[in-house]
């Protein structure tokens, strides 16, 4: 008995030794080096718009982003120093979009505001969406609220398969949570695009709207979110030149950090884009955000985002606004928090609104 419990341990020891480990995958899959920033600024703005096209062509063949006639506001409530309102669209993709307006009541057309685009988590939590705008699920504070009631004009949808749209996937209601986004990942992906693509799709369909708010000021736009909403943020500043600053809490993610640290799992299906890695990692999506005002702050705990990666970015996109010379180096920080796993501390939400006092709200 001992000699074949001792051959079974023997068996099982080597089946785990010979189990393929991240390093291994990696050393027989080409993918793409660490972002070489070129040495001039002119250089890169021509890599900034390869980059971009890139970004397009991997994201798949989205459907035309329906004009901003598509929006309705179908409720309003009075809240004192702001309004509340519920809007909806056609996003042109077989669903309508629900979403939240905060507007100060000191917001006008004659005296415009400046406005933020709040990008919901995910957490696993798909029946809250833009209910997280009145909630503290994700946030210290209800943003929402918060954010009206220091002046500024607030917008936030639900992503796909989140808040009212849990269970209008192509499977209908008999597929909602983890199952509808896997189905919805499916249909896009049949369809030739991404599920990923379409989230930031609605998300610059939700901008357009906001652009075009009476009472907002169009130059002094901000967009911020933690986790999926973090990473929804810095794929908008990638693909949208009109933000002007982005705060992202969690999800400065390298990839390639990512799949050494062994924590694929702790990103949803959601977040894949096929072929990205052949081309770039992460660092020159962020990069293209640059010389615009960035805070990323992210814990060194925090598993979803391996802070050898976050100071790997950190460093490459530090290059990019050195290129554009001046003052501009300040525009972006990289603040990691020690002893910190995926979370939105006081203190991180304190930073987050000065950060938009200072480079949206200011003329």
């Amino acid at each position: 008995m001992r000699t074949t419990a001792v051959c079974l341990i023997l068996l099982l020891t080597h089946m785990q030794a010979a189990e393929p480990t991240a390093d291994a995958w990696l050393a027989k899959t080409k993918i793409a080096p660490p972002l070489q920033v070129p040495p001039t600024l002119a250089a890169w703005t021509k890599q900034r718009g390869e980059i971009r096209a890139k970004l397009s062509e991997l994201l798949g063949d989205l459907p035309p982003r329906p004009p901003v006639s598509a929006f309705q506001v179908i409720s309003k409530e009075d809240k004192g120093t702001y309004t509340h309102e519920t809007i909806q669209f056609d996003n042109g993709a077989g669903e309508i979009v629900k979403g939240y307006v905060f507007v100060p009541k000191t917001a006008t057309a004659q005296s415009k505001a400046p406005a933020i685009l709040y990008c919901h988590w995910h957490g696993g939590q798909y029946d809250i969406g833009k209910q997280e705008l009145l909630q503290t699920n994700a946030t210290p504070v209800a943003p929402g609220p918060a954010l009206a009631e220091a002046g500024y004009v607030v917008l936030g949808i639900d992503a796909p398969c989140f808040g009212e749209r849990n269970g209008k996937g192509p499977d209908g209601p008999q597929q909602k949570g983890g199952a509808g986004e896997m189905t919805a990942a499916k249909f896009n992906l049949w369809a030739g695009r991404t599920l990923w693509g379409m989230i930031v799709r609605d998300d610059l369909i939700a901008l357009d709207y906001l652009c075009t708010r009476p009472e907002v000021d169009a130059q002094r736009i901000g967009v911020t979110g933690i986790s999926m909403g973090s990473t929804r943020s810095w794929w908008i500043m990638a693909m949208d030149d009109r933000p002007r600053a982005v705060v992202c809490v969690a999800c400065m993610t390298r990839y390639e950090e990512l799949i050494r640290a062994g924590m694929l799992k702790a990103h949803g299906i959601y977040y894949f884009v096929p072929g990205m890695l052949q081309n770039f990692d992460s660092e020159a999506v962020i990069a293209l955000g640059a010389p615009r005002a960035m805070l990323f702050m992210t814990g060194d705990q925090d598993g979803g985002s391996p802070v050898e990666g976050a100071r790997h970015i950190g460093e490459i996109v530090s290059r990019v606004y050195a290129l554009h010379g001046g003052e501009t180096v300040q525009n972006f920080e990289n603040a990691i928090y020690p002893g910190i796993g995926h979370v939105y501390l006081p203190e991180m939400w304190e930073k987050t609104v000065k950060w938009m006092d200072r480079w949206v709200k200011e003329e």
